[in-house]
């Protein structure tokens, strides 16, 4: 089809390769390229086309989407993307970057030629893979027409925060958002750990939480711990490193967060300890030694 969306996808891990996957349902022209090429050739049985570099990926493309790990490395996929980049396609950056690491992307974007908005997204791998994701966005009004059909794909709702997507206005949300998440894990991980460490049996501390205390989330983390269950729906290691940029956007701000830096040092020890592949809830593992 001649008016059919072409969409590339950079980094096709956990949440990239189920975004992908969304926009292949959704009708859409997919590329994928992913650092490890098996990610990406995984995803052709579902309608994407993999390519063997970003510069193959992009070429042709209308939208380009980033998922990768973390600022440096969006900054490297869009360097090396440069030769097939089309000047006015749409940059669609959802990696969580940073406040800082959005300022350096979108300043490539300017020297690119391209379009960039600025659009993390809350959810995990559930939400990701059932197109039920939340996607905080920040760019061009006019941008917006073309980006419906894949923020459509990809969530269940688009929350926008203005134009101007090297303010990092959805970011900034982005990060505050997380800080609340990672509160959560850890203090469920704690509780446990807790009842664990005191002889009592976790489960008549959920039996207690109801009401007002009752949290679903807390819920459903607090199962994985008592069935052992560590897959990874968001891992230890980029759990660390969001908790690394919110410490460091509240300290650029003035702000102290002293439960985010002791939680950011939880899942470094967690890291340490060898579960850095695991899910964040594994920050319970931190509540003991080796």
């Amino acid at each position: 089809m001649a008016d059919q969306l072409t969409v590339a996808v950079l980094g096709t891990g956990i949440m990239g390769s189920a975004m992908a996957r969304n926009l292949c349902r959704a009708g859409l022209d997919v590329r994928v390229w992913n650092r490890t090429p098996e990610k990406a050739e995984a995803l052709t049985s579902d309608g994407a086309r993999a390519a063997q570099t970003p510069a193959e990926a992009v070429t042709g493309a209308d939208v380009v989407l980033t998922m990768l790990y973390d600022g440096p490395a969006a900054l490297e996929a869009m360097t090396a993307a440069g030769p097939g980049l089309r000047p006015g396609a749409i940059w669609v950056q959802s990696t969580t970057a940073g406040v800082e690491g959005i300022a350096q992307l979108s300043d490539l974007a300017r020297h690119l030629g391209l379009v960039f908005v600025d659009a993390p997204v809350l959810g995990t791998k559930g939400p990701a893979e059932s197109g039920e994701l939340l996607v905080l966005a920040a760019g061009p009004e006019d941008a917006r027409p073309t980006l419906g059909a894949v923020f459509d794909a990809i969530g269940r709702r688009t929350v926008w925060l203005g134009e101007d997507g090297s303010g990092a206005a959805a970011t900034r949300l982005k990060l505050v958002c997380n800080s609340w998440v990672l509160m959560l894990i850890h203090g469920t991980a704690e509780a446990v750990s807790l009842a664990k460490g005191l002889g009592v049996d976790p489960r008549y501390f959920l039996e207690a939480m109801t009401g007002p205390l009752d949290n679903g989330y807390m819920r459903l983390k607090a199962d994985a711990i008592l069935n052992d269950d560590y897959t990874p729906s968001f891992s230890v290691v980029t759990a660390a490193k969001d908790a690394r940029l919110i410490v460091e956007a509240a300290e650029a701000a003035g702000v102290h967060l002293d439960l985010a830096a002791a939680g950011a040092e939880r899942f470094r020890r967690a890291e340490a300890q060898g579960h850095g592949d695991e899910d964040m809830v594994a920050s319970y593992f931190a509540s003991f030694d080796n």
